[in-house]
């Protein structure tokens, strides 16, 4: 196989990593180019969006993991970019304009250290080389050392390690081979610890559940979620849909039954809510609420779930009320408050419609706020 067609290859394969790649315009919604990569969407610093090229070093891997539909066990045609050659060719989309960054995963090559090599001396060549001064994100490998990590965060922009699943229990029916605390843990433990240091206080730090792989709750994953924020200090957390059928049998992902057809992306959103909610309106984990089996609401957002459980706390000011306060009114988020309190700068809000915020919103604010 010549480059190109490994790069379509391996990036195809990627797309099964779904991190960043939920959206609903044209404008965040992953998307293949013209020859056959996937392009992704990505925040620029200042302001707007671009794509980043999003693809596998490898598809050729050693691990187990049940969801994966390239774990070891299965039949696939398999194919390895080396360095040099990811390196020229993502240098060819740049020249070109077409996207803006760099995301590189693989599956396990031998061992985890030998594939952080072939990621890390890609992003070498392209800082060092080519002098290539713009995004890099670099996945850690699972069981990767202390040195393989503190040598990607030397390169990269962003470091990540998927987390994929609340606890050493619920990880231990995804995978036989790898071991949560050693080569999960531990990795995102030491992205936290050399993060602390002032050479890295720029280096963005993720991970990502895969929801619904295994058999946890919601509730499991919230928990995680807030300490991943609270002990790790990790900037963001994702949440990718398990895709049922692309797995092993035998994992529960694959025998538990779905109440709809749209249940898993549900699922999904409900829970990139919640992690809006805890990062950006000021929510704690103890705000969070679920049914009686531990799962948050497919039928309501979790905000507006916390104002039904709250009637005591409504209605809202909105001419004397702080920020925080706001940010728990339904329809209303974080640029609306801005807003808000800029315009009680210059005169008292005294109805509805003259909210600064759109019309469908200003309805569903309007049963929590008073003037």
């Amino acid at each position: 196989m010549d480059t190109h067609a490994k790069l379509q290859l391996l990036s195809d394969a990627s797309q099964y990593d779904l991190a960043c790649a939920c959206g609903t315009g044209n404008s965040d919604r992953r998307h293949r180019g013209s020859d056959g990569a996937w392009l992704y969407p990505v925040s620029l610093p200042g302001g707007g969006h671009s794509v980043m090229l999003k693809t596998l070093m490898s598809n050729v891997c050693v691990n187990d993991c049940g969801y994966c539909p390239y774990r070891s066990d299965t039949d696939n045609l398999r194919c390895t970019i080396s360095p040099d050659d990811m390196a020229k060719i993502y240098l060819d989309y740049v020249q070109q304009k077409k996207v803006f960054g760099l995301f590189l995963s693989s599956g396990v090559t031998g061992t985890p250290d030998r594939t952080m090599e072939m990621l890390n001396d890609t992003a070498r060549i392209l800082r060092t080389k080519h002098n290539y001064k713009g995004y890099i994100h670099l996945k850690v490998i699972p069981g990767a050392s202390d040195g393989a990590i503190e040598d990607a965060m030397c390169l990269a922009n962003a470091v990540s390690i998927n987390i994929e699943a609340p606890g050493e229990r619920r990880f231990s029916k995804l995978s036989l081979k790898k071991d949560y605390l050693r080569d999960i843990i531990r990795p995102l433990q030491q992205i936290s610890r050399f993060s602390d240091e002032s050479r890295f206080s720029k280096v963005k730090k993720t991970t990502q559940f895969i929801v619904g792989a295994s058999d946890e709750t919601d509730s499991e994953i919230v928990r995680y979620t807030a300490g991943l924020y609270n002990r790790l200090k990790l900037n963001r957390v994702y949440f990718s849909s398990y895709q049922r059928g692309l797995g092993d049998s035998r994992i529960p992902g694959e025998k538990q039954e779905l109440k709809r057809s749209d249940q898993g992306f549900v699922r999904e959103h409900r829970l990139y809510q919640v992690d809006f909610l805890l990062r950006q309106y000021g929510f704690e984990e103890s705000d969070i609420s679920f049914d009686r089996d531990n799962n948050l609401s497919l039928d309501l957002d979790p905000k507006r779930t916390w104002a039904q459980r709250h009637p005591e706390f409504y209605p809202v000011n909105v001419n004397r009320a702080d920020k925080l306060s706001l940010l728990r009114v339904p329809g209303i988020g974080p640029e609306t408050v801005k807003k808000i309190i800029q315009l009680r700068k210059q005169s008292r809000i005294c109805r509805v419609d003259t909210l600064p915020m759109v019309r469908k919103y200003r309805e569903e604010a309007a049963a929590y706020v008073s003037f």
